[in-house]
Formats: structure tokens, C-alpha cells, sequence
């Protein structure tokens, strides 16, 4: 097996050429990719099977989806030890110049402490600036 396979198997993914290939896209970005910028690199894929791809991604902690204030939901991979609970997430920053998302794996979401025999779900915490490449 080569290595993208290795990985789909090891996050109880049954691997196919096209998840191959966006484990593949995933693993070059620098940064967040959405649903959009998918189809426009992979010009000939179904855009049903792209978003279901990025779902059992999802579904299998192999990725993380973050809602940035663009309207359009991004990807980004999950780091080796994530389990997608609430102590593994970890702040984004949003250029506001280029639009790219970007992981800030090593500034964890603060500490939320919620009204008693309330459950925590989800955090989303994004920072807004201008970015090293677009200052």
C-alpha cells in the first residue's frame, strides 16, 4: 500500500482513486480549501462525490471543517493526535485580503465553561487579519 492508502485505512476509510487524490490536495495545502475550490482543481469530478468524500473525511477525524464568516464551509487536515473532541480544536485565522484560512494548531480555544447540565458540541474560533504573504 502507498502512504495516502496507508492513511485512509489507518482512519477506517476504504480507499478509492478519488479520495486518494483529495487526501492528496489536502495534504499539499497550506491552507483551508472549500467545496468550490475542489471542483475548480478537479475539473472533471462530481460535486456530489467531492462533498461526500470531505463528509467520511469528516466523519473520520481525518479532517475538520471550519466556518469562517465566507458563506463557504473550508477543510483543513486534522494533526496526527486529533480526535476532533473540544481540547483538540484550535483557533483560525482568516486573511481578509486574500481569503485564506489558516490553522493555528498551537493556539488551543480557550476554556468554556457553560451553564450547569449544559453539553458542549462545537467551537468555532476565527481571527481576522492580513496575512505574512499579503502584508
Amino acid at each position: 500500500m502507498n502512504r495516502l492508502e496507508n492513511k485512509l485505512v489507518e482512519n477506517n476509510i476504504k480507499p478509492t482513486a478519488m479520495r486518494e487524490l483529495v487526501l492528496k490536495l489536502l495534504m499539499e495545502q497550506t491552507s483551508a480549501v472549500s467545496l468550490s475550490d475542489m471542483e475548480n482543481l478537479f475539473e472533471k469530478a462530481d460535486k456530489v462525490t467531492l462533498y461526500r468524500t470531505l463528509k467520511t473525511f469528516e466523519e473520520n477525524k481525518l479532517i475538520h471543517s471550519i466556518d469562517d464568516g465566507t458563506g463557504s464551509i473550508k477543510y483543513a487536515m486534522c494533526t496526527e493526535t486529533c480526535h476532533c473532541a473540544p481540547e483538540d480544536l484550535h483557533v483560525h485565522f482568516f486573511c481578509t485580503k486574500c481569503q485564506h484560512t489558516f490553522c493555528l494548531y498551537d493556539v488551543p480555544i480557550p476554556t468554556i465553561t457553560l451553564p450547569v447540565n449544559s453539553k458542549l458540541e462545537s467551537i468555532n474560533m476565527v481571527v481576522k487579519g492580513v496575512c505574512a504573504n499579503c502584508k
